[in-house]
């Protein structure tokens, strides 16, 4: 018998065709793709928002300076940031807003937290972080103005 040769059809269908293992072995490479960047681009995220949280809180300490200069102090613990967008009972001095926006939740969607008189300076600003209580490290440290 003569050996049969292919028509170019079959052929095709042939060269065009991944098998199973090929398939598993792209799938293992882009699986550990994956484990190896991953982690790496997930860590960028905290960062940025520990970033975010920073230059939040420096734009904060700008308004309650500019407020500051108007009114002649800081607004209190119970007036709170509210005093940099809305004029308190009493102050004929203001000429805010002192923001383009409303106050800001820090990157977690959590409040910023304003006390004044501060422990650390004319006032304290900060934020508990990722997992919103007081201490912690890393992405879960406090981000402060002192």
């Amino acid at each position: 018998m003569f050996p049969t040769r292919s028509t170019p059809r079959s052929s095709r269908r042939l060269q065009a065709a991944f098998t199973l293992l090929e398939l598993l072995v792209v799938m293992v490479i882009i699986g550990l793709l994956a484990g190896y960047v991953g982690p790496k681009y997930f860590s960028q995220i905290g960062k940025s928002e520990i970033k975010a949280a920073r230059a939040q809180i420096d734009a904060l300490e700008k308004a309650l300076d500019q407020y500051r200069i108007d009114v002649g102090r800081y607004p209190n613990s119970e007036q709170g940031l509210a005093a940099l967008m809305k004029r308190p009972a009493g102050e004929n001095r203001w000429q805010g807003p002192y923001l383009r926006k409303d106050v800001p939740a820090d990157p977690w969607g959590a409040p910023y937290q304003y006390r004044q008189p501060g422990e650390h300076g004319d006032f304290d600003l900060y934020s508990f972080g990722k997992d919103g209580k007081t201490g912690g490290d890393g992405e879960n440290a406090d981000i402060t103005n002192w």
